[in-house]
């Protein structure tokens, strides 16, 4: 099997988006400390709680993603792409735990408000907030394109729910700046942290479907059908099972031909529906039992 060059980048690619979160959420939790103590805004600690967890989480990315690229061994004939989902719901708890921590400092806030301080040097590190999460956000939707990362795309979902949250304490530091509503600053570390725990659903929920080896989405189980029939001497297919592990997938399926064939023609025909699959999933590994299309088998019906 030829491998393209796309396909030699991607463990770069990944690597490299998990170095850069890393690196720009270290940086952020420099800065947001920094504001914070000139600050005491609670809704500027809300960012900084997040940037921890943010970096947490990115450590566990970074490790997850070298495991998962790993080559498949002796003892995981599979690889370790499953090393990414578990990764991600990792994220999950770290991304639950901040939000919980909020709420709390936030009702405290709200039964005891207080005054926020130098809110332009705030308002100022926001802004490089912002400007930082967007180049990485940025980088990691490029490396998400090219390699379909499960571990990297979670990270920029929650990187993405960053930004919005800096902007929300963006307006809540102007707020309180020109008036006297000491209750606006809660409020925003309330509706932070109630959005993060929104977030955190759909980071769970793709890490559990891989590791329940969730079928691909029937668009793509369609086009798969399609490719397989397209060949002259394919007489149907039954049995496609499909899933994913990180980076890797894993298609299978049973293919009718003639029953009159000798075994050397099925196996190129085979051959040739592989070829047709692997022009769609290049890094897939696929499995093709051939079937005479005079017998019949008890064929598995599954309901959706």
């Amino acid at each position: 099997m030829n491998i393209t060059q796309e396909e030699l980048n991607k463990p770069r690619l990944m690597r490299a988006a998990t170095y850069a979160s890393v690196s720009v959420a270290v940086v952020l939790i420099g800065v947001k400390i920094f504001a914070w103590l000139a600050t005491d805004s609670v809704s500027l600690l809300s960012t900084l709680v997040d940037s921890i967890l943010d970096a947490g989480a990115s450590l566990v990315n970074l490790i997850a993603v070298h495991y998962a690229l790993q080559p498949a061994d002796r003892d995981h004939r599979f690889g370790h792409g499953k090393a990414e989902p578990l990764a991600g719901l990792l994220q999950s708890g770290f991304i639950f735990a901040s939000a919980l921590f909020l709420i709390f400092e936030t009702g405290k806030r709200f039964l005891a408000p207080q005054p926020i301080e130098n809110s332009t040097m705030g308002i100022s590190v926001m802004g490089i907030s912002i400007a930082l999460t967007i180049a990485l956000v940025t980088f990691q939707k490029y490396v998400v394109r090219k390699t379909q990362s499960v571990a990297v795309n979670a990270d920029s979902l929650h990187y993405t729910t960053d930004i919005l949250v800096n902007v929300g304490v963006i307006v809540a530091l102007i707020v309180t700046s020109l008036t006297d509503w000491l209750w606006f600053d809660p409020l925003i570390a309330g509706v932070i942290a109630l959005y993060i725990l929104w977030s955190v659903r759909a980071i769970a929920m793709d890490a559990m479907d891989l590791l329940m080896d969730h079928e691909f989405p029937d668009h793509e189980r369609a086009t798969i059908k399609n490719a397989v029939m397209s060949v002259k001497q394919v007489k149907g297919l039954h049995d496609l099972r499909t899933r994913s592990s990180g980076p890797h997938k894993f298609i299978q399926l049973h293919l009718v031909l003639d029953g009159d064939l000798t075994l050397r023609d099925s196996h190129a025909i085979s051959d040739e529906v592989e070829a047709l699959l692997r022009q769609l999933y290049p890094d897939a590994e696929i499995l093709i039992h051939e079937d005479p299309d005079d017998i019949v088998e008890d064929i598995p019906e599954f309901e959706k």
